[in-house]
């Protein structure tokens, strides 16, 4: 677009005065992007919403009686925001975006060229093409994920003095890091070994699952399940969690007859 861009994050903006001045100071044409605004509070909420729609500023200058509304009008502008949770963006505000765009998941490929650009930051002499798919695929389709697991085999290899990062190297690592062909680490693991020999299956109430493996309900609820879920491993039920027939081959064991019929 070539245009200025100016990036912020709802956490950052705590006061309306503070998105004021952002506002303000923008150059004709510019870019806003706020990340995770969902976080913005209530009251800078409500100043974007003259802004969005009328490109204008109102403020309240002074205190009690002496009190008065000054409107500011605002240079062209386009407003960019971004959030993982779009259910907590109060409706007035999530209207009034004229564009909802969802961004797909990232494909393997995608992350390994992440990951390959990285490892030149990172100072990495050289890594197969190979063993940066391997990595991809044990990255939850998360760049960040995969970034982490890329440094920290980058700290092996630098304790042991090695240079070119081969794929044996890196799947030897990956199990040292405990992560599984399915990218699961130890608390996953844990969870449905839980699931599974505590609870013969399942369906079990997400307090005691949380309960017998000493994680927080949230936790669980927030972090680990939705991919345990999106694998195919945990199914929902109307009693409780459950374990699927694909969690019982993934940790070699076998499942009962009442499982499956249960599922």
């Amino acid at each position: 677009m070539s245009a200025p861009l100016r990036v912020t994050s709802g956490p950052a903006i705590e006061r309306a005065g503070d998105l004021a001045a952002i506002l303000t100071n923008l150059e004709p044409g510019s870019v806003l992007f706020i990340d995770e605004c969902h976080r913005l509070p209530k009251t800078v909420e409500e100043i974007l919403y003259p802004a969005m729609e009328d490109r204008a500023l109102d403020l309240v200058i002074g205190k009690g009686p002496g009190a008065r509304t000054l409107r500011i009008d605002l240079p062209p502008f386009t407003l960019v925001a971004a959030t993982t949770r779009l259910s907590l963006l109060s409706s007035p505000l999530r209207d009034r975006f004229g564009h909802h765009l969802h961004i797909d998941a990232y494909r393997q490929e995608d992350i390994a060229e992440i990951l390959r650009r990285n490892s030149l930051r990172l100072g990495i002499a050289s890594i197969e093409p190979a063993a940066l798919t391997l990595i991809a695929t044990r990255s939850r389709g998360t760049p960040r994920i995969a970034n982490r697991l890329l440094k920290r085999i980058r700290d092996i290899a630098q304790i042991e003095r090695i240079g070119d990062l081969d794929i044996e190297f890196v799947t030897q690592a990956l199990v040292r890091l405990n992560i599984d062909p399915l990218g699961l680490d130890n608390v996953d693991r844990k969870l449905l070994d839980s699931l599974i020999n505590v609870f013969d299956g399942g369906p079990v109430g997400l307090q005691a699952w949380a309960a017998a493996t000493a994680q927080e309900m949230s936790t669980i609820e927030e972090i680990y399940e939705p991919f345990l879920l999106q694998c195919g491993l945990v199914d929902r039920t109307a009693r409780g969690r459950v374990a699927t027939k694909r969690a019982y081959e993934h940790l070699g064991k076998t499942q009962p007859q009442q499982q499956e019929n249960l599922l």
